[in-house]
């Protein structure tokens, strides 16, 4: 996996892929497809918070899908998933937050989105995707009233 760290001077973009940035600073090289990301499960007040880091993409969209769903069986209900720390998000991550929505609602609960950048508001914006998410500024903005 290429590990990239971002570059103060990085300019966004936006590709068949997906908003992303460019001006990434290689860090190194391991085998496997995909691009990085991981994240941290928390219990905040009863929320269960989901902070991800990196790239949430085809290669590795399935890690967030599976533990956000296990945790669903294990009877957690409310979900706020923190995107402080990511920069990017593909089509596939998106369609995955989608399932999640529907499959938290289904048994009663509520996914939340909080930390979006500019872009990917701008994303969740165009495709008109800010109308199926709660999203908040900040995760104790979305972690209010849940």
């Amino acid at each position: 996996m290429i590990s990239l760290i971002p570059d103060p001077l990085a300019v966004y973009h936006f590709s068949s892929f997906g908003w992303g940035r460019t001006g990434l600073k290689h860090v190194r090289d391991e085998p496997t497809c995909g691009g990085r990301m991981g994240f941290q499960v928390e219990k905040v007040d009863g929320v269960l918070v989901v902070d991800v880091e990196g790239q949430l993409i085809v290669g590795n969209r399935q890690e967030l899908k599976q533990k956000v769903l296990e945790e669903l069986e294990n009877g957690e209900r409310k979900f706020v998933v923190d995107f402080e720390k990511t920069g990017y998000i593909d089509s596939s991550g998106l369609g995955v937050l989608v399932s999640l929505s529907k499959k938290v609602r289904e048994q009663g609960g509520e996914l939340r989105l909080a930390n979006l950048n500019e872009d990917l508001k701008t994303l969740f914006e165009l495709t008109k995707l800010d109308t199926l998410f709660h999203i908040a500024d900040s995760r104790e903005a979305a972690l209010k009233d849940l």
